[in-house]
């Protein structure tokens, strides 16, 4: 066959630049192998060679198709999938989550938006945009859009900066370019589909995060429930504590309404968590008392400021909300500039972690408690354009909301079309309710909020289950809540998240591999050991001819460090022989740790093949120097020589250049130190055809060579087989069977009820069962199957992996066995349990 112009050109085009496409291919991958004695005869199996991966594979892998563009477009707007199917049971469970949510998104927007420094109304309208526009992009039925606490208080934050270094322009400006900036790059990075970077942020960096995050908003409200005056609240939380306890004795009769609605917001709560206890079955009833003690105690107490505060309109006798512009008064395009952008630029960073983390956590939990998965790329370009188009009105950054996410959740929301109610609530409270909103007490929206934000929280118990799991990430949550409490929240965050990525990498550097051995095992039913060679079944004796219940040989590590039982005793694999499995992957990063370690463990467990290989002196490297002149060399001939390295990739799924280049010189070293011997190297559970592609073209998954020009030393492959599918398997015998038993029982019961059905049955169920046989020849086929065949009985089978990789193995028993097999053939036997013994 005539070679392609186009490869002739490339073959010249090598030539030139020096490139050798042979390069460590010793065996040539597009030549058939020739060399050896297969354990397998190509009569009774099929061949199979493995082609390699190339770049225009991978291009035609990522390069999206005209489907996929579709489908990325269709996957754009969710609520496409499901809005034809909509019904009136939907809209029933939607309107009374809708309207409960509704019912306590008001009170909390206007509270949140006191957070950020803004007035009142611009909470309203970032709750009515988010609750509008979130539905369109959600992937969760659950999440509520809008103001909360965290985003506000940074919020807020920025804006009281910018009064001092800008006091010409409008907070609500600030608030909103800040918004169109934060909600431009999370879109991106959903646009993107780069959800996964929500993945690096812990949940234990979260979790400080929102405990830090708590217990600022909390004490930073204290001042303002009390009527406490004269210092900032916005400093670090130690010094807002301080400043409270020096001036405890300017509290006004503020407290008096904070106080008490703070106490009545925690026993309306326990009451009616008591009482769901107490009467399960008005448990839902209890819920929705429960839901709306926020505007209950906020109508009581805005009732109370009314009777109080009626003729003292412009000086109240404790701070009151003040007017509330009825409409969207502060409608208008978003100011954007550069002197704007500068006044936020270094608070963007953290804007933007905490309006992703908080929502993606939130959605990703109520997704798992209520049995559906979310896209966090999808989430991201929901917040991103609900970030995007609410300053348009006047809003300001808006994320998910726990608080309201959960009561939505329990009010038993079906779609997240119940968002579209929630925005009627909120517009008709906009236009409707400015009036009453007058009279609301600073005071108690103060208590409404330490009451929301005493949810997030991280309670004792689970502070305790992480302490159980992983005690170093608990050590990471409090140091992220300290640095919150004496800092700033912003760098609360920074703080937890550099931590953890630091503990990560740390963990990916520093990983341990394990040196493996060997231990047969056995199963056991109760107190009955299942053994086929013994027959010792119990009363699972028609499992005696099945060869997975035999014993057979698993492989730990030799140490015990995984926590098997330390008396069972773990066998050498070979003498000579080493497996070593990688724990944490195999990449630049820790490449050079692991080897150091093997190599180490090797040199300490074996001898040099040619103990003269240095006949003088001065023939030693200044490393290896030797005995003491005078002093005999210390004698190890107990050890065995180093015969082959088992290497378990089941952990591995890529490699690098640098990893692979670290292989390459050990490989050099240890044949150094086994010459005239070769090491042979081979390779179990490898599940990446590109990490075969690397290894392959450094010469590895091929055996070794005696010389650069002399021929291949005499070996034995051994290759993992398995029973080709179809209609003659095993596989389809054993279904066919069943089907037959099926059929039989299912006539003796029709004869019994005197119905005789038609026996046309069995061969319409094997045609389903894929077989061309008929019920009179059953019996015959079956008795080729695998369970049922004779010794003399040879099944169709074929090559699992390719033969033009032999130490390229399935697993780590087809590894051992094709080491064990060529250092049998190529060297003396040797005492069994040296070598790995006692590593």
């Amino acid at each position: 066959m005539a070679t392609p112009t186009s490869t002739k050109i490339g073959h010249g085009l090598a030539k030139v630049l020096g490139i050798k496409l042979d390069y460590r291919d010793p065996l040539g991958t597009n030549t058939s192998l020739s060399r050896g004695e297969s354990v397998f005869s190509v009569s009774s199996a099929d061949t199979y060679v493995e082609e390699e991966p190339d770049v225009f594979e991978w291009l035609r892998e990522i390069m999206p198709t005209g489907e996929g563009l579709r489908k990325y477009c269709y996957n754009l707007f969710p609520f496409i999938h499901w809005i034809g199917r909509y019904n009136a049971q939907w809209l029933f469970g939607d309107l009374v989550a809708g309207i409960t949510v509704g019912a306590v998104v008001v009170p909390q927007g206007m509270a949140y938006a006191t957070l950020a420094d803004l007035k009142p109304q611009f909470g309203l309208y970032t709750s009515f945009m988010g609750v509008l526009i979130y539905w369109f992009f959600a992937t969760s039925k659950d999440i509520t859009i809008g103001p909360v606490a965290v985003a506000s208080t940074i919020v807020g934050n920025i804006v009281l900066e910018a009064q001092k270094t800008n006091p010409e322009i409008a907070p609500n400006v600030i608030a909103s370019a800040l918004a169109v900036i934060a909600g431009a790059i999370i879109c991106a990075i959903g646009l993107a589909r780069c959800g996964w970077i929500v993945d690096f942020i812990s949940l234990a960096a979260i979790s400080a995060f929102m405990t830090g995050s708590a217990l600022n908003i909390t004490v930073g409200q204290v001042p303002t429930m009390m009527g406490i005056t004269g210092f900032s609240t916005r400093g670090p939380t130690y010094l807002v504590v301080i400043n409270i306890l020096k001036h405890l004795g300017r509290t006004q009769l503020d407290a008096a309404m904070g106080l008490t609605a703070l106490a009545m917001l925690y026993i309306i709560r326990s009451a009616c968590n008591f009482g769901a206890r107490r009467i399960p079955n008005r448990k839902k009833m209890f819920f929705f008392l429960s839901t709306l003690r926020v505007v209950f105690v906020l109508l009581l107490y805005t009732m109370i400021s009314w009777l109080v505060n009626r003729h003292h309109r412009k000086k109240p006798l404790f701070k009151i909300l003040g007017v509330v512009p009825r409409g969207f008064q502060n409608a208008a395009v978003p100011k954007i500039t550069v002197p704007i952008i500068k006044i936020f630029a270094s608070k963007l960073p953290a804007t933007v972690i905490v309006l992703l983390i908080e929502h993606i956590a939130i959605s990703k939990s109520f997704g798992r408690v209520n049995n559906y998965t979310i896209d966090p790329s999808q989430e991201m370009i929901a917040i991103g354009v609900s970030n995007l188009l609410g300053p348009f009105l006047g809003a300001y950054p808006a994320t998910g909301s726990f608080s309201r996410t959960a009561i939505k959740s329990k009010a038993g929301v079906r779609t997240p079309f119940a968002g579209v109610i929630t925005a009627v609530v909120v517009l008709l409270a906009i236009y409707a309710l400015p009036a009453v909103f007058f009279y609301i007490p600073s005071s108690s929206l103060s208590a409404v909020i330490i009451h929301a934000v005493g949810d997030l929280i991280t309670p004792p118990n689970t502070v305790y289950q992480f302490w159980r799991v992983s005690p170093l990430e608990v050590i990471i949550f409090f140091a992220g809540v300290i640095v919150t409490i004496f800092s700033s929240i912003e760098n609360g965050i920074y703080t937890t998240i550099c931590i953890s990525v630091a503990v990560f990498l740390f963990r990916v550097v520093k990983a341990k591999g394990r040196f493996l051995g060997k231990v047969k095992v056995h199963s056991v039913i109760g107190d009955h050991v299942l053994d086929s060679k013994s027959g010792n079944m119990g009363n699972n004796s028609q499992h005696a001819n099945d060869p997975d219940n035999s014993t057979r040989n698993i492989f730990l590590p030799m140490e015990h460090n995984d926590g098997s039982n330390p008396q069972v005793d773990v066998e050498s694999p070979y003498p000579g022989i080493f497996m070593y499995r990688f724990s944490e992957g195999y990449n630049y990063p820790n490449a050079n740790h692991y080897l150091d370690y093997m190599v180490a463990t090797i040199f300490a467990q074996t001898r040099r093949t040619n103990p003269n290989s240095y006949p003088k002196l001065g023939d030693r490297p200044w490393n290896d120097p030797g005995p003491r002149r005078g002093h005999a060399a210390v004698d190890h001939s107990d050890r065995p020589t180093l015969k082959a390295i088992i290497l378990d990739f089941s952990s591995v799924n890529n490699v690098d250049i640098t990893s692979v280049q670290h292989l390459i010189d050990v490989r050099n070293q240890l044949d150094r130190y086994a010459a005239p011997n070769r090491v042979e190297w081979h390779f179990a559970c490898i599940n990446n055809r590109w990490t075969k592609r690397a290894l392959a073209s450094a010469g590895f998954g091929f055996p070794n060579i005696e010389g650069e020009e002399g021929p291949f030393r005499r070996w034995k492959p051994v290759f993992s087989v398995a029973e080709i599918g179809g209609a003659n398997s095993a596989a389809s015998a054993a279904e066919y069977f069943e089907n037959e038993r099926h059929i039989r029982r299912q006539r003796k019961q029709d004869v019994e009820a005197g119905r005789m059905k038609s026996v046309q049955g069995a061969d319409a169920i094997a045609r389903d069962a894929g077989s061309s046989i008929s019920s009179e020849e059953f019996s015959k086929d079956l008795g080729v199957s695998k369970p049922y065949a004779q010794p003399t009985t040879v099944s169709r089978m074929a090559v699992v992996h390719g033969v033009n990789r032999p130490l390229f193995h399935i697993d780590l028993t087809s590894a051992l066995q094709s080491a064990i097999t060529n250092a049998e053939r190529n060297t003396e036997p040797e005492a069994k349990g040296v070598g790995t013994k006692n590593i």
